[in-house]
């Protein structure tokens, strides 16, 4: 049994509620008042945090990559649209200031070290690192460096690289999230016993699950192998513009997700075989020996 990991006020790991995180990521489409209705539906749903997406533009990305030609509502360029989903100062100020007034936590993958401090100085419960980042030694020691919980996704990565980025984080305050990268991810490779896989080979470590599926069923199926942690992409609409819309839940679909989480954790049971007292009566009425 995985040691448990406190995010806020809540304790993950194997006999605790699963941990739902809706992430809105850029899917905000860099307009305010869009990550305010994902926020709502995100409560509205039962969720227990939203995580956002941070980078510093001109780190993370090359200037021939931000030169690319991409048209954009924000201009004819990949840096013009990189540029117009970013969220500020004022922007995270209001997040942080919208997330408490709707009692919901938030915190963000951060994509650089930059980025980190700036999340950091809103004291977020905990720190996601994404799959892209999971071989940036640097930015894994940064992120580890402000002693808040960490949620590492394992996409696109070898069980070589998983290995090396633990050893580089350290076991203690540590999450580990299955996923695919693939957006949207092809049922065929969700690979969902690799779950038990990193619960076995990391006894004390929770393990979660990312999920990228245009389905539902699946990451309930998750939860059932094990998943202490269960994290989708909420939108709106999922034929909005953006990358990551058509690989993302709308409300109704994570309402269904949490719902159907919290029905698995009522029917698992302890594994006991008893004879419940609603049983009696039938057991007398229909047992003839």
């Amino acid at each position: 049994m995985s040691k448990t990991v406190k995010i806020g006020n809540k304790l993950i790991g194997d006999e605790q509620p699963v941990f739902v995180v809706a992430e809105i990521g850029i899917n905000h489409n860099g307009d305010m008042e869009i990550a305010k209705k994902l926020i709502d539906a995100s409560v509205e749903a039962g969720a227990d945090a939203v995580k956002f997406q941070k980078r510093t533009v001109d780190v993370v990305y090359t200037v021939e990559e931000l030169a690319k030609p991409r048209e954009n509502p924000f201009g004819p360029t990949n840096g013009d649209l990189k540029r117009g989903l970013e969220f500020g100062q004022k922007d995270y100020q209001e997040i942080d200031r919208y997330c408490k007034e709707k009692g919901i936590m938030w915190f963000a993958s951060c994509w650089d070290e930059g980025s980190v401090d700036f999340i950091d100085a809103f004291n977020p419960p905990c720190y996601k690192i994404a799959s892209a980042s999971l071989t940036d030694d640097g930015l894994l020691r940064h992120t580890r460096s402000k002693g808040k919980p960490v949620i590492l996704s394992t996409g696109m990565s070898t069980m070589q690289e998983v290995e090396h980025a633990v050893e580089v984080l350290g076991q203690d305050n540590l999450i580990l999230m299955h996923t695919n990268s693939t957006y949207p991810s092809d049922i065929k490779e969700l690979n969902l016993l690799m779950i038990k896989t990193l619960k076995e080979k990391y006894p004390d470590v929770p393990v979660g699950y990312s999920g990228h599926e245009i389905a539902l069923a699946t990451s309930v199926m998750s939860v059932v192998l094990g998943a202490a942690i269960v994290e989708r992409h909420i939108t709106l609409d999922r034929a909005m513009w953006g990358s990551d819309h058509a690989a993302s839940m709308e409300p109704k679909g994570l309402q269904l997700l949490v719902r159907d989480i919290r029905v698995w954790e009522k029917a698992k049971g302890d594994g006991v075989k008893r004879v419940f007292e609603s049983e009696i009566p039938v057991k007398k009425k229909l047992r003839r020996k």
